[in-house]
């Protein structure tokens, strides 16, 4: 009996050890805006470099969206933003870890159009024309490439004559999609989510002062269960090493 009450607490043990082992093992959850999924990517491969055993989960999505998530009390470790939007109102509610939020990259608007046939615009202002039906750009309610990309058509008097072409898509990949199968004849998205996409060309980039510069934040959600590696990673994105991934993605520094 004493032996079999030895094994049994051996056995408790064990799995006691293993769940510690887990739990210490256990990376960041992090919710990253859509646009920074390929970056992330490369700079969570580094983290797990520094950080042998652990793994980066992730949750990629427009920033809006990821937003509500935290709101309803999803299990976020770090959040990433594209807008300053999205972290403001996050900030306001008590639900950003105090001194944490920053800056880390900056990126660009372009217009883009099917490669599959010949331009329809090759300006923002000609968007206006009949020969251009349907204009794909993010939600500007929960997409921070659709907000830049109104505030550029109000910047260059089209809106109101364009309004009504527009396609509001879930993310910024719908619309590339949208524009690589044809079925809009022009989109706007960020300047590096066009980079290397079949099926679509850039036609035009939008002058920065024609929108809110588009800034990424990221930031520790308050309450993190682990906080100390939604830093580490922060910390590893601020590095020479995740400076120069952001870079080769064609981000641009923080102002």
């Amino acid at each position: 009996m004493r032996t079999g009450k030895s094994l049994l607490l051996g056995l408790m043990l064990s799995l006691s050890a293993r769940a510690v082992l887990a739990e210490e093992l256990q990376g960041p959850t992090v919710s990253a805006a859509l646009s920074l999924k390929g970056a992330f990517e490369e700079i969570a491969a580094l983290y797990q470099a520094k950080h042998p055993g652990e793994r980066v989960q992730f949750n990629f999505a427009a920033s809006g969206v990821l937003q509500r998530q935290i709101e309803g009390g999803a299990p976020v470790d770090l959040f990433a933003s594209a807008s300053s939007r999205e972290m403001d109102e996050l900030e306001r509610k008590g639900l950003l870890a105090i001194g944490k939020r920053m800056a880390f990259a900056r990126n660009g608007i372009v217009l883009i159009t099917p490669s599959i046939r010949r331009s329809a615009a090759e300006d923002f202002r000609d968007l206006q024309s009949v020969k251009v039906r349907r204009i794909a750009i993010g939600n500007p309610a929960t997409v921070p490439a659709g907000k830049y990309a109104e505030e550029v058509l109000r910047a260059f008097n089209v809106w109101e004559a364009v309004r009504e072409k527009l396609v509001f898509a879930e993310n910024v990949r719908q619309v590339l999609d949208y524009a690589a199968r044809g079925e809009v004849d022009a989109g706007m998205v960020f300047f590096t989510d066009a980079m290397g996409v079949p099926g679509i060309q850039v036609v035009a980039s939008a002058p920065q002062k024609s929108h809110t510069p588009a800034v990424y934040y990221a930031s520790v959600v308050a309450g993190a269960k682990n906080s100390e590696r939604g830093q580490a990673f922060i910390d590893v994105l601020l590095s020479p090493e995740g400076r120069e991934v952001m870079k080769r993605r064609g981000f641009l520094s923080a102002p």
